[in-house]
């Protein structure tokens, strides 16, 4: 009998150690109910145990996936991955049955409502992307509950209000990113917890107040970005404590003043991005010791003084923004690295002769200015327009001109209403200027596409425009990542009209798709005076490949007109792809209303900074090689090296 009951017991031991593992059956119903709630059925259809082993919907790359873990003979469901698969409704209840979760991936949908305050039940999770969906409400303060999250995503919603005080708690927490998203007011001082935060992205939401002066406790960060909201600078000196940065790019403050001062720690740094943030002083020479910078911007700034003779040494430099700042001096004689690519000087007083080093590697495609700018880089080489200040018998346009229409990025074409627009579909590069073969306008470009290996800064659609009966006018359009200009030349002077021509063809609207999500926002300026703020072209048009017409006047004083369209770090920057985001036009008609010898009187302040000159085609060129003084183009497997300067700002 003892014999029998000993047998029984091994082979019950035999049963448990070889029994399949099952899932919590609470788990199963509540993933079976979300796969039908997402119509995901034909992507995820499990009909056996979820946590079954071997399963193709456990593989790290699967899509959707679900992984579990199994402690004994129970199982438990540790990572949903639901990504870019525009699933939409509300995020259900029943995805907080699933107790276990790890590593939750709804980004990239079409998830609308509010984050349920029930995710704060998830305790064990590290991984938590929201990303790119249309969910509104507040932030729920709950997600202070998941204490052992280490990434936390929540970038490109439509949320309202503050960050939730609570986040505070996430003290484990190493990535962090809320661009896009919504939230708004005062960034918490509770953040000044988060002490092994390496990536923060809060861009492009309206953030107020100051810039945190505890951010320069954070000194594991090694991305910090913070561009296109209402935070007001100086940025804080503790800064100069995080010197383990290696992407720093903080843009569109007000306020103070800030210094460049905190820097000189951060030799870690490939990209320094500081635009448009009232920063005033002095470059500092230590900037010059920081070898892995590959990106740096400075534009749009106050500073003074000389670019410092130690850039020389910024060997791996590939772009170099130093342009709408009062830098004065010459540019230092090795300023062009081996690897460097584009450079931007304009609005600069900058003086004396191109580096010796330029004139040896320049192929003959150069264009430079000349001697006739006493206060700008000089040079005897002679190109294209410039030629056409020396010799005015070689002008295309001598008489003085009353209008100029641009088919922006794309060839020319006559309109129905008769009106031709000039071809303007030459590749521009990340600094670049040009002049229109009939030299009556020009145009440049300054900005680099971070993230986006060759970009185009032309954007193009085969489809159909809508609202508009000169659809082929609006299947092109120029991009920027930055500044953007358009200058007539040789105007009589007198009051214009300015019509603008704008069509979404990049950004989509597909309103069951996250690809749909994207918003780009602008503004432009006419002579100087911000005419768009954050103009969003999709929302004002009603939608993606609709055509929409701004117009506008504006005098001209000084034979220039200048149209400007500018990035101030708002909006998306991913959707549909990364670095879809800055400046998009797709046609620009100016054409007098009047000889405007009062008006232009009346409005000489709307002017900028271009100073009155002769009437005629060899002046009107005098007032971009006086203040555009030249642009380098150096080609080289396909590399341009060109150095800009240009004549008014914003």
């Amino acid at each position: 009998m003892r014999f029998l009951s000993f047998c029984f017991f091994i082979i019950w031991v035999l049963q448990v150690a070889f029994a399949q593992p099952t899932t919590d059956p609470s788990e199963v119903n509540a993933l079976n109910k979300m796969i039908d709630y997402w119509n995901l059925r034909g992507k995820l259809n499990i009909t056996t145990d979820p946590c079954v082993q071997n399963a193709t919907w456990s593989n790290e790359n699967a899509n959707p996936r679900v992984h579990c873990d199994c402690i004994g003979n129970t199982c438990h469901i540790t990572h949903l991955k639901i990504y870019a698969l525009d699933i939409s409704g509300e995020i259900p209840s029943e995805l907080f049955m699933l107790k276990e979760l790890m590593d939750l991936n709804l980004g990239q949908n079409v998830l609308n409502g509010s984050i349920p305050p029930e995710i704060g039940q998830l305790s064990n999770m590290q991984y938590l992307s929201l990303g790119i969906n249309n969910l509104t409400g507040l932030v729920p303060s709950e997600l202070g509950n998941l204490t052992k999250l280490l990434s936390l995503s929540f970038s490109s919603n439509n949320f309202l209000g503050p960050l939730p005080k609570t986040l505070g708690s996430l003290t484990s927490l190493q990535q962090l990113y809320i661009d896009s998203s919504g939230v708004s007011g005062p960034i918490p001082q509770e953040f000044a917890k988060l002490k092994s935060l390496q990536i923060l992205w809060a861009s492009d939401n309206p953030f107020t107040g100051k810039l945190p002066d505890f951010f320069g406790t954070l000194t594991e960060l090694r991305v910090l970005r913070i561009q296109g909201t209402k935070l007001e600078g100086p940025i804080p000196s503790s800064f100069s404590a995080l010197n383990k940065l290696e992407d720093l790019r903080i843009g569109d403050l007000s306020g103070e003043d800030s210094s460049l001062e905190f820097l000189k720690n951060q030799t870690n740094l490939s990209i320094l991005i500081l635009r448009n943030s009232l920063i005033s002083g002095q470059i500092p020479e230590q900037l010059g010791t920081f070898s892995q910078l590959k990106l740096l911007d400075l534009s749009f700034n106050k500073l003074t003084g000389p670019i410092p003779d130690s850039f020389q040494d910024l060997t791996a430099l590939q772009y170099m923004y130093l342009g709408n700042n009062n830098l004065n001096g010459e540019l230092p004689a090795n300023i062009i690295g081996p690897q460097l690519i584009a450079i931007d000087v304009s609005f600069n007083p900058l003086s004396g002769n191109l580096p010796q080093n330029l004139t040896k590697v320049v192929p003959s495609t150069i264009v430079v200015g000349t001697s006739i700018n006493a206060n700008g880089l000089q040079d005897n080489k002679v190109s294209g327009m410039l030629q056409c200040v020396q010799d005015d018998l070689k002008c295309n346009n001598k008489l003085p001109s009353s209008t100029f229409s641009i088919k922006c990025g794309g060839p020319s074409q006559t309109s129905a209403s008769g009106i031709e627009y000039n071809d303007d579909s030459e590749m521009l590069g990340a600094a670049t200027l040009l002049t229109s073969s009939n030299n009556m306008w020009a145009v440049s470009n300054v900005g680099n596409f971070i993230s986006n290996p060759a970009p185009k800064y032309i954007a193009q659609t085969d489809s159909q425009i809508t609202v508009t009966l000169e659809s082929e006018l609006y299947k092109t359009a120029r991009i920027s990542a930055s500044s953007l200009r358009y200058y007539g030349l040789g105007l009589k002077n007198g009051r214009y009209n300015v019509e603008l021509h704008f069509a979404e063809i990049v950004m989509d609207d597909i309103s069951q798709s996250w690809k749909g999500l994207g918003r780009r926002i602008f503004d432009v300026y006419i002579q100087g005076k911000k005419v768009l703020q954050d103009f969003n072209i999709q929302k004002e048009a009603g939608g993606s490949k609709r055509a929409l017409v701004r117009t506008f006047e504006a005098n001209v004083t000084n034979t220039v007109m200048v149209i400007h369209f500018f990035w101030a770090g708002k909006g998306t920057c991913c959707i549909p792809l990364q670095s879809t985001y800055g400046p998009l036009v797709s046609a620009i008609h100016v054409s007098q209303v009047s000889d405007g010898t009062d008006s232009s009187k009346r409005d000489k302040k709307h002017v900028g900074k271009v100073v009155g000159i002769a009437v005629g085609c060899a002046a009107a060129l005098v007032i971009i090689i006086c203040s555009v003084v030249y642009l380098w183009r150096i080609r080289d497997s396909h590399k341009h090296i060109q150095i800009l300067r240009d004549p008014l700002g914003k």
